[in-house]
């Protein structure tokens, strides 16, 4: 179907003709070209036509097409005619040389490329290649474009001729090869930093997941690998990409060129890269289709005069566009105003423009003549603002061409008459592939004061404007600068955006987003699930004690040892130091315990030495009694250096006090209970041992034991003292102030000898608790060193499991338990004897009680 259209429309151009119902035979006739003549003439092969369709039809081969003069591409023909008034006016470039123009309209295959070609090189009756019907050829050079397809198929044909050909189009790197286009040069700068300007803009929007739609061939491939390298650097991912057939798109494409992943994508930003007939193709049977939502990103212009009775919501609408930026042209827009078909009759684009915009007819028997126009108008008035006042980037383009022709002709024809001087008018007369040296190296200012340059090593990276299309409401067709973009900026500041200024596509009422995953907020770090991109991650919370304070964060930070996280995760905060201190209620409870029990044990001992010529207080060894007494109230008061700020004095005095006071304590208990067992020994027959209680043997047992601890307490100070240390682990919101012991291996020798000590005293205290004795206190002794033992026993796996201050808690609570333990089991038999039994403590009781006891 594709090729019985083609077909259709080549031969109803070929016969010069185009019916449609609404166009009459005059406005369907054309010529082979628009010639005026000059001295030299610079000849033009521009695609003028654009094929539109008035069909809604959901059915291709139903739909009609006619074919439309494309105002945006005549708008090239109309700054090459005021280029060439320019220079005819200027009496400082090429002066008494008139420039004229011979513009060829090409239409959309090579065939018609080249048979235009060949009717400008032979003339319009025979196509004869390398004969010319021409009695002579002016023509001195060539512009092509826009296309660089259309540019590179006459090109093919040229370089026979070697005829200077200068492209208006994009910067293309296919034309740029000079063994296959070696008379090709390009007006336009480099695209290079067109992919950091996509870019960027992307970054500026926080855009990270887009579709790329670009034209086939080593262009497209080009810019999806710079496009992509560009992205990859800033995690940018690409959920689809789609290369279409560039002849398809911009002539009789179908709607199934309408890539299927595009209207089912995720994606709601678009890069559409590919030249104007490209876009212009793609965008037109786009418009057929419902595809809102999406915001376009596109590195060229297309006309928006695509003249249509049916329009969906816009697809395009809000569309932002890369072109090339550049200084207004002085006069372009006083030109455009003062054109006319009078002024221009050998312009028989501008009489189908006149027809067409202002309802004007032809006159009987002549297609040439309007009449019934609106009076004293101009293109400035076309319907709809269909016609563009401001320069393209292709006119501009076009614009420079011709002066880079004009000054190359200028400096060709100086260098002729240095070289030999001109005597009359057929000495100019020169073939055209003699301008090939001064094109090559040519650079001039042009009227706007921009730098330009034919040659491809001296050309610059092109700025850029941002332009944003509107076209809602229907029609609108307005094109606004939002923002530039520059390589040459400063970094971050290369892209400048107007956000206010733009309009979004239809239904979109801020600023759009285009994310495959929603952004990971504070607290939370991004986990990419195997076989997903960079960009389609979830979100996790971080790991304990670590932060996360930016969005989309791929590790989270873990806070310093002297801070904390917040609940959300997304601050360290500082940690407060603490300490088992008094106004602590944990110290408050221990202190009053403490201090309680050292009362308690201050009484007992008052008791005993008000009681001191009793019986039950002379048992068992009176001053050894006393020993204990006063070092139990020690063991209570020693508690107090675990509480409070810690300082190297009690750093140091806590652990060795502790042992030691302990140390006297266990051995008393060993040598009371040592007392219980001579008594018994000395008061059987026949035993000879009684002068160990005479010398009092068993009061030696404490200072020989306490030597024992000291030197070990020594050895442990001399190694290796505790010292201040902080714990910055075990509480969540504090950083705990403590005593670190310096050498453990030293602390639990020292634990290890008390235990042996006690576990030496309850087997002895045990062996005796059932030696006859009026006030034999063995089975006290016995109950107490259990009692010790259970809390020293229970006191090591609690100790390890803790940490902080609770741990120093614990060792208190050991501490004061096994204390109390001690004086309660001991003394409190005794006490009650004393204070509650006291008849039990006399004499006559003794008396009473052995009576007693032997009566039973």
């Amino acid at each position: 179907m594709m090729l019985v259209l083609l077909f259709m429309f080549l031969v109803l151009w070929y016969s010069s003709y185009v019916y449609s119902l609404d166009r009459s035979y005059c406005a369907a006739k054309t010529k082979p070209s628009v010639y005026k003549d000059g001295e030299m003439v610079v000849a033009a092969f521009f695609p003028l036509f654009t094929i539109v369709s008035d069909s809604m039809t959901e059915d291709p081969r139903n739909m009609t097409y006619y074919i439309q003069l494309n105002s945006k591409n005549y708008q090239i023909v109309l700054a090459m005619v005021f280029a060439i008034e320019e220079i005819n006016q200027n009496p400082h470039l090429l002066p008494n040389v008139s420039l004229g123009y011979d513009i060829y309209n090409v239409l959309f295959t090579e065939w018609w490329t080249l048979d235009r070609c060949i009717t400008w090189l032979s003339g319009p009756k025979k196509y004869v290649p390398n004969y010319t019907c021409r009695r002579e050829m002016k023509s001195v050079a060539v512009l092509t474009g826009v296309s660089g397809i259309v540019s590179s198929h006459i090109a093919t044909l040229l370089e026979l001729y070697k005829y200077p050909q200068l492209a208006i189009g994009s910067f293309d790197l296919n034309l740029n090869n000079h063994d296959q286009f070696p008379d090709l040069y390009q007006m336009a700068s480099k695209d290079t930093s067109l992919p950091h300007g996509i870019v960027s803009l992307l970054n500026y929007f926080h855009w990270n997941w887009v579709g790329l739609i670009v034209s086939e061939g080593q262009k497209g491939v080009e810019i999806i690998s710079d496009l992509g390298a560009e992205m990859d650097k800033n995690r940018i991912c690409v959920d689809f990409v789609e290369m279409l057939p560039v002849s398809e798109v911009s002539y009789l494409a179908s709607r199934q060129l309408i890539p299927t992943r595009l209207l089912k994508s995720s994606a709601n930003v678009i890069i559409a890269y590919g030249d104007s007939d490209f876009l212009r193709g793609f965008l037109f049977y786009l418009k057929h289709s419902l595809v809102t939502m999406k915001v376009w990103i596109m590195n060229s212009e297309w006309d928006v005069f695509l003249h249509s009775k049916h329009f969906i919501l816009q697809s395009f609408h809000g569309s932002l566009i890369f072109t090339h930026h550049h200084k207004e042209i002085s006069g372009f827009r006083n030109f455009i105003q003062t054109v006319h078909p009078s002024k221009y009759p050998e312009d028989f684009y501008l009489t189908r423009f006149w027809f067409y915009f202002f309802n004007c007819s032809f006159a009987d028997d002549d297609c040439n003549t309007l009449e019934n126009c609106a009076p004293n108008v101009s293109l400035l008035e076309s319907p709809k603002d269909s016609f563009d006042m401001v320069m393209s980037e292709y006119a501009y383009n076009t614009y420079n061409a011709v002066y880079a022709v004009a000054h190359s002709l200028h400096e060709m024809l100086l260098h002729q008459v240095e070289v030999k001087p001109i005597r009359k008018a057929e000495d100019l007369i020169f073939s055209a592939w003699q301008l090939h040296p001064f094109l090559k190296n040519m650079q001039f200012t042009n009227p706007a004061g921009e730098q330009v340059s034919l040659d491809d090593k001296m050309k610059l990276n092109a700025d850029y404007d941002i332009l944003n299309y509107w076209n809602f409401p229907e029609g609108l067709g307005l094109k606004v600068k939002v923002g530039q973009f520059s390589p040459y900026g400063p970094l971050g500041q290369q892209l400048s955006l107007s956000e206010d200024m733009i309009e979004w596509a239809t239904e979109i009422t801020e600023t759009p987003q285009s994310v495959c995953s929603e952004s990971c907020g504070p607290g939370f770090r991004k986990s990419l699930p195997e076989g997903s991109v960079a960009c389609c991650f979830v979100c996790t919370p971080c790991p304990e004690n670590e932060i996360s304070n930016e969005t989309d964060v791929d590790q989270c930070v873990k806070c310093l040892d002297h801070q904390y996280v917040n609940i959300e995760q997304n601050y360290c905060l500082e940690k407060s130091m603490t300490f088992l201190d008094y106004d602590d209620p944990l110290g408050i409870g221990l202190s009053c315990t403490a201090l309680c029990f050292s009362a308690l044990s201050a009484l007992v001992l008052g008791i005993f030495v008000k009681k001191q010529d009793t019986p039950i207080v002379k048992a068992n060894n009176r001053t050894l009694s006393y020993i204990l007494l006063i070092t139990l109230n020690f063991c209570f008061l020693c508690s107090f250096l675990f509480i409070g700020h810690p300082n190297t004095a009690t750093c140091i005095l806590q652990q060795t006090t502790f042992g030691v006071l302990f140390t006297v304590a266990v051995s008393t208990v060993l040598a009371k209970t040592i007392t219980v067992v001579l008594a018994y020994k000395v008061t059987a027959p026949g035993r000879r041992i009684r002068w160990l209680l005479v010398t009092r043997a068993p009061n030696f047992i404490v200072p020989i034991c306490t030597l024992m601890q000291i030197i070990l307490c020594g050895v442990w100070l001399g190694k290796s003292p505790p010292f201040i240390d902080t714990d910055a682990h075990s509480e969540h919101k504090h950083i705990i102030v403590l005593c670190n012991k310096g050498s453990v291996t030293a602390f639990y020798c020292m634990l290890g000898y008390l235990g042996a000590l006690a576990l030496g005293s309850f087997v002895v205290a045990f062996l005796a608790r059932n030696l006859p004795d009026t006030f034999n206190e063995a089975k006290f002794l016995t109950f107490s060193m259990l009692v010790f033992c259970s809390v020293w026993v229970t006191f090591l796996p609690v100790y390890h499991s803790t940490k902080g201050k609770v741990m120093v808690a614990v060792e208190v609570f050991s501490i004061l338990a096994s204390s109390a333990g001690l004086l309660g089991c001991i003394f409190a038999p005794k006490c009650y004897i004393i204070l509650l039994r006291p008849q039990r403590n006399s004499i006559q009781g003794l008396r009473d009680k052995i009576h007693y006891r032997y009566k039973a």
